[in-house]
Order: C-alpha cells, then sequence, then structure tokens
C-alpha cells in the first residue's frame, strides 16, 4: 500500500467522523486525491459526475422508489397485512408471521428497507404489542424484516451491482427469491417455537370461508401489482426498467380510483416527496462514481486483488473473508455507498477463486442489508426505536435473535451457490 493510499483512507473516514454528508465526503475526497495524487485536470472528474447519471438503468431506481411512496401513503399496505394476517394470524404466534410475510410482499414492490420499516412499522409494532407480544421480540422482527425489501426483488442495491458488474439484472433479481423465502420461513419457524405455548398472546380465530374471500377480494389489486411487476419481467413482455414505470402507473390508478385512498392534490406531495428522495440517492450515486473512478485510475482495485490472490488460496475462506468485510463495512455504510464504492474493488477478485458475479451479488446485497440493523449505524435501528420510543441499545439487543436467522441463512447461502443460481439457470439468465 502506497502512502497515497493511506492519505486518502485517512481523508474519507476524517469527514465521516466529522459527520459530512456522505456523498460530500466521497466527492471531496475524490477531488483531494485528483489534485494532489493525479497529474489530471478536474475536467474529468466533472465528467465523470455528469456521465455517472447519464444512465438509463437509474430509471428503475427512481420509479420503485415512487411506487415505494404510493403504497405507503395509500391502502396498499393495509391490504397486504389483512392478506397476510388471514393467512397465519390464527397459528400461535401468527401476527409475528405477518408481519415477517408482510415485509415480504411490501419488500416485493418496493425495493427498499427505509420504506419498509416506515411504511409496516408505525403499523405493526402496536398491534404486536396490543396483543400481547413481548417488546423486544416486536421491535427485532420489525426491525430486521423490513431487510427483506432489499432481498426480495425489486432490490435498489441488486440494481445499482448489474450497473457495476454488466450481470443480468433479471437474472440477479431470481437470486433473490430463494433466500427471500428462507429467512421468512426460519423468522416463522422461531415464532412458532417461541410462543407455541404462550397463553398470553392473543389468536386470532381462523377465518371462514366467506371471510376469507372478502380479504381476498380487497387485497386482489395490491397483489396483482407483485404478480404484474414479476409476470411481466420474466414473461418479456417488459423490461425492469419499463416494469418500475408500469408499477407506478398502476399504483396510482388503483389508490386514485379503486382504493380511493388519495385526490389529486396527494399525488403531487407524493411525487414531489419521492423527487427528493430520488434526488438523495443519485448525489450519492454521482460521489461514489467520482470515487471509484479515483480509484481506478490508482489502480488500487487491481492491487488490492493481487494482494488478495497472493494471501488466499483457497475460494472457501476468500468467501468466508468477504462475508465477515461485508457485515463490518454494512455497519458504518449504507448499501448504496457500498455497493458502488466496494464492488468494482471486489469484483476483480472473483474470477481467480471462481465465484459466479451474479453469486456474489446476492452475497453483497444480503451483508449489506443486514447492515441496516446493525449498530451504530443501522438506519433501521433508529427508526424503529422512534416508532417504539426506545433507546438504540434496547433495540440493538432486540434484533440479535432475527440477525442470527438472517446471517445463518447468509452462510447457507454462501457456500450452496446452486442453490442461489437455480432460478436464474431454470429462466436462462445464466
Amino acid at each position: 500500500m502506497q502512502i497515497s493510499d493511506i492519505l486518502i483512507l485517512f481523508i474519507l473516514l476524517g469527514f465521516m467522523v466529522t459527520y459530512v454528508p456522505v456523498f460530500l465526503c466521497l466527492f471531496f475526497t475524490a477531488a483531494i486525491g485528483f489534485v494532489a495524487f493525479l497529474d489530471m485536470p478536474l475536467a474529468v472528474l466533472a465528467q465523470t459526475l455528469f456521465r455517472s447519471l447519464d444512465k438509463f438503468a437509474l430509471v428503475v431506481v427512481v420509479f420503485f422508489i415512487l411506487c415505494g411512496n404510493i403504497m405507503s401513503r395509500g391502502k396498499t399496505v393495509e391490504k397486504l397485512i389483512n392478506l397476510a394476517n388471514a393467512l397465519v394470524s390464527w397459528l400461535p404466534g401468527g401476527l409475528g408471521m405477518a408481519g415477517v410475510i408482510g415485509c415480504g410482499l411490501f419488500g416485493a414492490i418496493s425495493g427498499s428497507t427505509v420504506a419498509t420499516v416506515v411504511a409496516l412499522g408505525g403499523f405493526m409494532i402496536p398491534a404486536l404489542i396490543k396483543n400481547g407480544y413481548d417488546e423486544d421480540y416486536t421491535l427485532g422482527l420489525m426491525t430486521t424484516s423490513p431487510n427483506l425489501g432489499v432481498i426480495i426483488p425489486p432490490s435498489i442495491g441488486m440494481i445499482l451491482y448489474s450497473m457495476i458488474s454488466n450481470v443480468s439484472l433479471e437474472g440477479l433479481f431470481l437470486t433473490g427469491f430463494i433466500p427471500g423465502f428462507l429467512i421468512i420461513l426460519c423468522v416463522c419457524i422461531y415464532t412458532y417455537i417461541l410462543y407455541r405455548k404462550n397463553t398470553n398472546v392473543k389468536r386470532l380465530p381462523s377465518p371462514a370461508p366467506a371471510q376469507l374471500a372478502g380479504i381476498l377480494k380487497e387485497g386482489f389489486w395490491a397483489v396483482m401489482l407483485i404478480v404484474m411487476i414479476f409476470g411481466g419481467i420474466f414473461s418479456g413482455v417488459f423490461t425492469a426498467n419499463e416494469a418500475a414505470v408500469v408499477a407506478c402507473v398502476y399504483a396510482f390508478f388503483v389508490e386514485l380510483f379503486i382504493y380511493k385512498s388519495m385526490g389529486f392534490r396527494q399525488v403531487k406531495e407524493i411525487t414531489v416527496s419521492s423527487a427528493v428522495t430520488s434526488a438523495t440517492l443519485l448525489l450519492i450515486v454521482a460521489a461514489a462514481t467520482c470515487f471509484g473512478r479515483y480509484l481506478t485510475f490508482e489502480n488500487i482495485p487491481n492491487r488490492i486483488a493481487e494482494l488478495a490472490v497472493g494471501s488466499i488460496s483457497s475460494p472457501i475462506v476468500f468467501l468466508l473473508a468477504m462475508n465477515i468485510l461485508l457485515l463490518i463495512v454494512g455497519m458504518f455504510m449504507d448499501i448504496i455507498s457500498a455497493t458502488l464504492i466496494l464492488g468494482p474493488v471486489f469484483i476483480p477478485l472473483l474470477e481467480p477463486f471462481g465465484v459466479n458475479p451474479m453469486h456474489f451479488g446476492l452475497i453483497m446485497t444480503v451483508n449489506l442489508g443486514i447492515g441496516y440493523c446493525t449498530p451504530p449505524m443501522g438506519v433501521s435501528l433508529f427508526i424503529t426505536g422512534a416508532i417504539a420510543k426506545r433507546d438504540i441499545i434496547f433495540v440493538s439487543k432486540s434484533v440479535m435473535p432475527f440477525l442470527i436467522i438472517q446471517i445463518g441463512v447468509l452462510f447457507f447461502l454462501t457456500y450452496f451457490p446452486d442453490l442461489v443460481l437455480f432460478l436464474p439457470r431454470l429462466f436462462n439468465y445464466y
């Protein structure tokens, strides 16, 4: 490692410690690197800034953010939760199971962990506590289950990984279904074991056929949004980019004219709010691309690759090291910045160890998704704490059993790549 590399690392960490916004940390560090260590004009940095956003792939991110905001403000979330309740709430711990299933259903539309925490946390946390569920179980469940928003497609993290690695986005989306299902299944089993003999927890009666039919009828339009997104993508009717736009139009139509949960004034508010959120995200994308360009000019990714190949010989050890490193990175950095910065560094390392880039994309996404729930910078911890009026220490302790489940699923899938790649192979994306 050269002196310039160490100085740049300390500059970046110094900016972050002083609470400078992430996108400014990355951009200022890149600018200092260009001026101090590269014999190149700053015009190159300006061109990089523009070209980083001049990518059609980013359209899908913007429109899925809008789609998630539409559902959060409308009745789609309520309909999905009612449907999940009807399926499992009569079982021991059924309302908790409904919470994780609801997170999976909502995540299959929004693509965002934060949106899932906000949309479902405020609704489910009071309901679970009111029905006798322990507060630590409730907060742990509703802090970690929204991770399904970045694991089950469409996932913003997967979209960005596909953009920098050139792997098939549709194939990458398919890798997320099995991990998502396994996490939901494991959490449901844990909940059943925890509450099967607990008489303090209220169990809803099994819905009558007529009641179940009514719930299914009400939730039909919400479920059809999920069917339309994935059915359209994987049947070839439209691309992932087009699916995001179609999903927004459909969601607006359903909320305006079928559920009648909002008026045209709310449409404007939601659109403006989504534009602000998208702009914030795109600033991070632009700044991270500039920092990545500096790393490329300094040949840092290749030097790290040579160092890793020289010191690690086993693919098993390599994947273990990657998992540990990404879990640590996730504690301090959001999935967008980490994917854009570390992706170009790690991708050259995959071929020497025979690791499939699509498989690694899932590993990276799940690892960084878990970072939303790990202190000290886990965003989900702060959101849930604010909803429940609990400090971050209490929430951090509450998430531990669920993090163990997710990390267990992560390591299982790390060393069984054929299971991850089964669906992409089945649909000829790999």
